[in-house]
């Protein structure tokens, strides 16, 4: 990797995985790092002003570019992902917009 380049995308694997509606499981992600206009959206987002705590799966979801198969990433979908999965992505997430 050259030396001035900034990496900005990052692979993840859930713990147990996102099961689709087909059934099919999906552990192997991308997540990519925050921006200030990822910030500002979710402060906008009318569900976030409802209710704070879907600001979590809101900002995933705008920097989750993958999982499996699944590129379109949204706070609904994540609301399907198990307690375990939901923590190590936070954490994830915490780890690389340090």
């Amino acid at each position: 990797m050259d030396s001035d380049r900034i990496q900005t995308e990052f692979e993840f694997v859930l713990p147990r995985g996102l099961i689709d509606a087909q059934g099919g499981v999906h552990r192997q992600g991308v997540m990519r790092l925050a921006t200030a206009k990822d910030e500002m959206c979710v402060q906008k987002d009318r569900g976030v002003q409802e209710n704070p705590a879907y600001g979590v799966l809101v900002m995933l979801s705008r920097v989750i570019t993958c999982i499996g198969t699944v590129t379109e990433v949204t706070p609904t979908l994540l609301e399907g992902l198990f307690s375990r999965d939901l923590a190590y992505l936070r954490e994830f997430y915490n780890r690389i917009n340090q």
